[in-house]
């Protein structure tokens, strides 16, 4: 499959490298064609790895990650271009953090968030919230974690859903994914991530995750 990443950072990094080394073509997108960081990732991971616009990138995928920082997403998901986008799923990792003080708060929640926000911008794309509640190190592979977990799904269309469901435990092998309904549920996963942070300083590791444990 052809797979689009927006952005250069370590949660893009990671996702690509997983997926070149699963068999996939990947293209890493930034807002220069050839960011040095996307430029040295390609290199590394070799001849199904490549990099280009964000515009190339969202061209090019028949699935896109959307890996940038949380505050630049509209602006990146723009230059990407809605008829690159359209009629795609776009996994929609990121959180609207703001970093600036010592303690983090985000620039959207409550009544709003991220994931509704780039929905809107773009009604003709399947927008799906996930990954967005664990280390990158996590995501690709949660068997490092001592007993299994769960990540969670957000969006309005419940075959997107169903095929991003499916696509992480073939790709990173998440055995349980639960749905928590529309896009609006973005809200609750998107604060999370400041316990999340708390939880990361607490125990002095990146390596946790969620376990709904049911009755």
């Amino acid at each position: 499959m052809n797979i689009g990443i927006l952005g250069t950072g370590v949660v893009g990094q990671t996702i690509g490298s997983k997926l070149v080394q699963l068999g996939h073509e990947v293209m890493m997108g930034s807002r220069d064609e050839a960011n040095p960081k996307a430029v040295v990732w390609a290199k590394q991971e070799g001849r199904k790895a490549s990099f280009g616009t964000f515009a190339n990138a969202a061209s090019f995928g028949e699935i896109v990650f959307n890996c940038t920082l949380g505050s630049a997403s509209l602006e990146a998901l723009h230059q990407a271009g809605a008829g690159n986008l359209k009629g795609k799923i776009l996994i929609d990792t990121a959180t609207p953090l703001n970093y600036s003080d010592k303690i983090w708060t985000l620039t959207v929640c409550n009544t709003d968030s991220l994931g509704e926000q780039i929905q809107r911008a773009f009604p003709d794309t399947m927008v799906v919230k996930s990954l967005n509640t664990i280390h990158c190190d996590v995501i690709v592979n949660p068997n490092r974690l001592s007993e299994k977990t769960d990540i969670f799904v957000s969006g309005n269309s419940a075959d997107a859903k169903a095929t991003v469901s499916k696509a992480l435990h073939d790709w990173f092998g998440w055995r349980s994914a639960i749905d928590l309904g529309d896009i609006t549920t973005s809200r609750g996963v998107e604060m999370y991530v400041l316990l999340w942070r708390g939880f990361r300083q607490a125990t002095q590791s990146y390596h946790f995750n969620i376990k709904v444990v049911r009755s």
